[in-house]
């Protein structure tokens, strides 16, 4: 896929205030500071896209923005920011658990994790519980460029390990690097597919009441 459009269209401060349902949506997660901002610039080849911040835990809203003009990138509040206030971790949980269980136009939510670190109970948590509601998710590894080779083999050995733990497979997992690059064109084919599949599925005719069904063969 090549991005040839992105546009910021707006920020929520709850599920109440997305747009519409009218195009599929691809959103994207993470502990603060894990480089979600970066990712997503990196994706639409947009370093303005997304605000980037030295200071973890900015983004507090869902931000959508439309890409060709056919689909959805949100940006969903990071998770694990230890530093803001109960209350303010208290609207961002809320914001997050009521968009990935409630958005129906969600086709796939992409869960970043910083491959330089081993699993942390926040993001395991968090996989737990996108499984449990039947969330379906993809992991992208980030800052892959930051760890010698062998060391970031060794790092993600060890983390689908204890995903295997919990599942009898493993979720989809991509590589990136915002700084390099990496991982861009698989990301964007992987959405690519499965725009289609969601495209198929909305272009299946449903027969009228008074119109004859095929009987089956059994």
């Amino acid at each position: 896929m090549i991005i040839k459009k992105a546009v910021f269209k707006q920020s929520a401060s709850s599920i109440f205030g997305c747009p519409k349902h009218t195009l599929p949506e691809f959103a994207f997660i993470g502990r603060s500071n894990v480089g979600k901002s970066s990712l997503i610039n990196m994706l639409c080849n947009n370093n303005k896209l997304a605000k980037t911040s030295a200071t973890p835990g900015k983004t507090q809203l869902i931000n959508h923005f439309t890409i060709n003009d056919n689909w959805f990138l949100v940006d969903l509040p990071g998770y694990g920011f230890a530093k803001t206030s109960k209350d303010i971790r208290t609207k961002i949980e809320t914001i997050i658990y009521d968009y990935c269980k409630k958005r129906e136009t969600l086709v796939c939510l992409f869960m970043l994790i910083d491959s330089r670190l081993p699993l942390q109970q926040i993001d395991k948590d968090f996989m737990l519980w996108c499984g449990e509601n039947q969330i379906p998710f993809s992991i992208i590894y980030t800052k892959t460029d930051k760890n010698s080779k062998s060391e970031l083999t060794k790092n993600i050995k060890s983390f689908e390990k204890e995903l295997l733990k919990l599942w009898e497979e493993l979720p989809n997992c991509f590589y990136s690097s915002a700084e390099k690059k990496v991982g861009r064109d698989e990301i964007l084919d992987f959405i690519h597919h499965h725009l289609k599949q969601v495209n198929f599925d909305l272009k299946k005719e449903v027969p009228k009441a008074d119109e004859p069904q095929e009987e089956s063969e059994l």
